[in-house]
C-alpha cells in the first residue's frame, strides 16, 4: 500500500502557487485495507476514503471504460494491481497528471513538468475525449492559467468531441459548476475564448455565443463588437474583484444584442427586455442559483437606465430604485452597480473612466431610505388614505428627501 500526492497540489508547488486542497492516491490496497486503517469510505461511485487525522481525501489507483454518453457513462475498476501509471493515464491534462512520492521525487510519466515550463495545456491520452467534462475543464484553466496555451492536437481533439455530438451530453449542474468556477478565473474571458473556438459554446451558451460580429454603435462602443465588449466586461469584473453573481451578470447582460433585428442595427432598441427574457431561459436550462439569476435579471433589464441615470430627476431615480428592489435588498443593489461599471468601463479605451452613477445613486437610496415610511403611512391611513394613494405619498417623500441629497451634493461640489 503506498500513497502518492498527485492532480492540482503537485502541478500548484511545480508553479510556486498557494496549494490549498491536497488530493491523494493510494496503490496497491483494497477497500477493506482503507477501512482497517482507520479511512472513513465516502466515494459513491468509485472508492475514495477521508484520512482519519488529516481528513483528506485518499482515492484507490483506477481505471476508467466508456460505457454511454456524458459524464455518467463510464465504469471503474479499482484493484491492488491497478499501477500508478495506470491512474494518472486518466487524467485530463499532463500538469495534472503529476505524482509525488513520499521522499519527494517525481513521477511524471506524460510531460507534464514539460509543459508546466513550456506554458502548454495538454491532453494525456485520447481517453480524453470520452468525458465531454474536460473540454468545460481545460477551458478554466485556460482562464487560470492563462499566460498557458492550449496545445493544437488538444484542441483538434475538443473539436472532434463536440462534432460527435459529446459537448450536447452534459448534465447542467456540471456545466454550471464548471462555468461558476471559470468566471471566478484570474480572466475569464479565455475560458469562452476556448469554448468558442472549439464549437462547445455554441452547444452550451448559444445566447452568448452569437453575441460575436454583432455590431455596436461606435460612439458608444469603440470596439463595436458584442461579443468583444462582452468579454472586456467580464475581464473588468475580474479586475474589480467582484464576487461571481456580479461575474454572471457582466457575462448575461447583453444577450438580447444577439436577436437584434438587422435592419436597426448597430442600434439596439429594447435589447435589455430581450436580454433578461432571454436569461430567464438560460437559468432555467443550466438550474443557476437564484443569487445569481435575480442579480442578472436586475442587470439586465436596468444597466441602460442605470447608465442614463445621471439626467434623471429625483421622481425618476426614486422609480429606478423601486425597480431594483433597492430598497429591500441595499447590498444586492451595490452589486448591481458594480455590474453596470464593469459595463460602462469594459469598452475599448474606457477601461480608467470614472463611474460616477454608482456614487449618486447609492447616495439617493441612502437619503429614501432614511424617510419614515411606517410613520408616513399610519398619518395617511388616518387620514383615510388606503392602498395606492398611500404609496404615491411615500415615492413623494422619498424623492423630496432624493431631491434634498442632490442639493446637498451639488453644494458641497461647488
Amino acid at each position: 500500500m503506498r500513497t502518492f500526492r498527485v492532480g492540482g497540489a503537485v502541478r500548484d508547488a511545480l508553479l510556486g502557487l498557494a496549494v490549498n486542497d491536497t488530493d491523494w492516491v493510494v496503490v496497491g490496497a483494497t477497500p477493506e485495507d482503507m477501512i482497517q486503517a482507520g479511512y472513513l469510505p465516502v466515494g459513491k461511485d468509485f472508492p475514495v476514503f477521508l484520512h482519519p487525522r488529516t481528513r483528506e481525501e485518499h482515492a484507490l489507483a483506477r481505471t476508467e471504460r466508456k460505457t454511454g454518453r456524458g459524464y455518467h457513462g463510464f465504469a471503474f475498476h479499482a484493484s491492488p494491481d491497478v499501477t500508478l501509471e495506470q491512474d494518472l493515464a486518466r487524467r485530463d491534462l499532463t500538469i495534472n497528471a503529476i505524482a509525488q512520492a513520499p521522499d519527494g521525487s517525481l513521477i511524471d510519466p506524460f510531460g507534464g513538468q514539460r509543459d508546466l515550463k513550456a506554458r502548454v495545456l495538454r491532453h494525456v491520452t485520447d481517453a480524453f475525449r470520452e468525458d465531454p467534462v474536460r473540454i468545460l475543464r481545460v477551458a478554466r484553466f485556460a482562464a487560470r492559467f492563462h499566460d498557458f496555451s492550449l496545445a493544437p492536437e488538444t484542441l483538434e481533439l475538443m473539436r472532434a468531441m463536440v462534432a460527435e455530438g459529446e459537448a450536447d451530453h452534459l448534465v447542467p449542474e456540471r456545466v454550471w459548476q464548471e462555468l461558476a468556477r471559470g468566471l471566478q478565473e484570474g480572466r475569464p474571458s479565455r475560458m469562452f475564448e476556448i469554448l468558442r473556438a472549439c464549437g462547445a459554446l455554441a452547444r452550451i451558451l448559444p445566447e452568448v455565443d452569437r453575441l460575436w460580429g454583432v455590431p455596436q454603435r461606435a460612439d458608444y462602443h469603440p470596439e463595436v463588437d458584442t461579443g468583444v465588449h462582452n468579454m472586456m466586461v467580464l475581464d473588468m469584473a475580474a479586475r474589480l474583484q467582484a464576487p461571481l453573481p456580479v461575474r454572471f451578470a457582466c457575462l448575461t447582460h447583453d444577450l438580447g444584442k444577439g436577436t437584434t433585428p438587422e435592419e436597426i442595427l448597430p442600434r439596439h432598441i429594447g435589447h435589455e427586455q430581450r436580454s433578461a427574457d432571454l436569461l430567464k431561459a438560460l437559468c432555467k436550462r443550466l438550474r443557476v442559483p437564484n443569487e445569481s439569476r435575480e442579480l442578472a435579471d436586475v442587470v439586465a433589464r436596468e444597466h441602460g437606465n442605470i447608465h442614463r441615470s445621471a439626467g434623471c430627476g429625483p421622481a425618476a431615480l426614486v422609480r429606478l430604485l423601486e425597480r431594483c428592489d433597492a430598497f429591500r435588498k441595499p447590498q444586492r443593489f451595490g452589486q448591481v452597480l458594480l455590474a453596470c461599471e464593469c459595463d460602462a468601463r469594459g469598452r475599448l479605451g474606457m477601461e480608467e473612466q470614472p463611474y460616477p452613477q454608482r456614487d449618486r445613486l447609492l447616495a439617493a437610496l441612502e437619503a429614501a431610505r432614511a424617510v419614515d415610511t411606517a410613520a408616513l403611512a399610519a398619518q395617511a391611513r388616518d387620514k383615510g388614505l388606503q392602498g395606492e394613494q398611500i404609496g404615491e405619498r411615500i415615492q413623494q417623500a422619498r424623492a423630496q428627501a432624493v431631491a434634498a441629497s442632490l442639493q446637498t451634493s451639488s453644494a458641497s461640489a461647488a
